[in-house]
């Protein structure tokens, strides 16, 4: 009770400026370190992310302007703090912005969010698509009566899934795309309930939004590293006071991705004439098979739809379908398929690729097709991509 007192005392009696002496805050710069988040790790080592008081600031400004945050909202926060959309957006904003959070330290423990919603009246709702395939199937409508935005990010999410969703809970999830080396959040669309609707188209579903303020993005050739018109897809590049100040103690990493102020994504995009942005790929999602740039995630996206499952399926709720490759001889390297189901025979998956127009080198052979119990997931809810690639090297060294 007294510390409640004193710290009443301090927020609303002292000035500001007296305030921030006491704490020291006045020694605190702009482009001083803040945090430390690491890397998922979904293709390779983790590296410790410098993100500085500005990093952070803008971010959640950013955010809170796409997201129209109102006073009285309540962000439910269930994404881990170590996961940099949990940390900045779901632990900075309420602290930050006049919203309230309410936690739960696992995102996958469905029923208990969906008490935490109902309880305390949750309004957004940050999460990933596997992490709303569970709620889908063990929250009730009742539950989640007050949301009314729901972000997604981490991976695609599948226009079928958001249809589901909003059949059953009344609102549309829309798609966000961010990066742990950009505070993270880069663009989103905005949600039904918070659009405007009077200058601008707010959301195209495929996208995953446009920047944020403050944030600038270009696409530019693979190879040449020319700018690229509108429609083209390309590396995504992105600038502004989010990009990170740099990797923990390796100076090398960080020059090949940030140069001139422009922070290296990783990411294939396209832009489009309304400044919409359209994630095609990653980099290192594609396989150069005779010659050849094949995109991982098309196939993916074709197989799915095939093989996604309804609310009301007893089955896992994680993704079902994941492609990657292994080196081959012949053609430099060969696509895998590991799938987790068993509704869907191989020869369907194949002809499903075939009649989706899909060009005789995106579609795997039959003896690259397995079947897995369950497909790697981060702790952050992406899928596990280097877990992914080691288990189909593995199954076809057995092979």
């Amino acid at each position: 009770t007294a510390d409640k007192a004193i710290a009443a005392l301090q927020s609303f009696v002292l000035p500001g400026v007296l305030l921030n002496r006491m704490l020291g805050l006045h020694k605190v710069k702009s482009d001083d370190l803040m945090t430390v988040v690491f890397t998922s790790g979904s293709t390779g080592v983790p590296k410790g992310v410098m993100l500085t008081h500005e990093n952070i600031l803008f971010d959640v400004r950013g955010f809170e302007k796409a997201a129209a945050f109102k006073t009285s909202d309540t962000i439910v926060g269930i994404l881990p703090f170590f996961h940099s959309f949990g940390y900045t957006i779901t632990l900075w904003s309420p602290m930050m912005c006049d919203v309230r959070g309410a936690y739960h330290l696992n995102p996958l423990d469905a029923k208990q969010i969906g008490k935490l919603v109902e309880k305390y009246e949750g309004t957004i709702l940050m999460a990933t698509p596997t992490f709303l395939r569970s709620y889908m199937r063990r929250c009730t409508p009742e539950q989640f009566k007050t949301l009314d935005a729901v972000v997604t990010g981490a991976e695609r999410l599948p226009p079928e899934l958001a249809q589901q969703y909003k059949q059953k809970f009344g609102v549309m999830p829309v798609q966000g795309y961010g990066v742990t080396e950009l505070s993270p959040a880069v663009a989103a669309n905005i949600p039904e309930s918070r659009q405007s609707g009077k200058f601008q188209v707010d959301s195209k579903e495929g996208t995953v939004g446009r920047p944020i303020a403050n944030v600038t993005v270009k696409v530019c050739h693979l190879e040449t590293g020319e700018e690229l018109p509108r429609n083209e897809p390309g590396m995504l590049w992105v600038s502004g006071p989010i990009v990170m100040k740099g990797y923990l103690n390796k100076p090398e990493a960080t020059s090949e991705v940030i140069v001139d102020g422009w922070y290296k994504t990783g990411d294939v995009a396209k832009l489009d004439e309304d400044g919409f942005i359209t994630i095609t790929g990653r980099i290192s999602r594609f396989s150069k098979i005779g010659g050849e740039m094949v995109p991982h995630l098309k196939i993916e996206e074709v197989l799915s739809q095939l093989l996604d499952r309804t609310p009301d399926d007893d089955s896992d709720d994680h993704l079902t379908v994941a492609v990657t490759a292994v080196p081959d001889q012949k053609k430099g390297e060969r696509l895998i398929v590991l799938y987790a189901c068993d509704h869907k025979s191989v020869d369907e998956m194949t002809a499903a690729l075939s009649e989706a127009g899909l060009p005789n080198v995106f579609i795997p052979s039959s003896n690259s097709f397995f079947r897995v119990d369950e497909l790697p997931i981060l702790g952050t809810g992406k899928i596990d991509l280097k877990g992914i690639k080691d288990k189909a090297a593995e199954l076809v060294a057995a092979e």
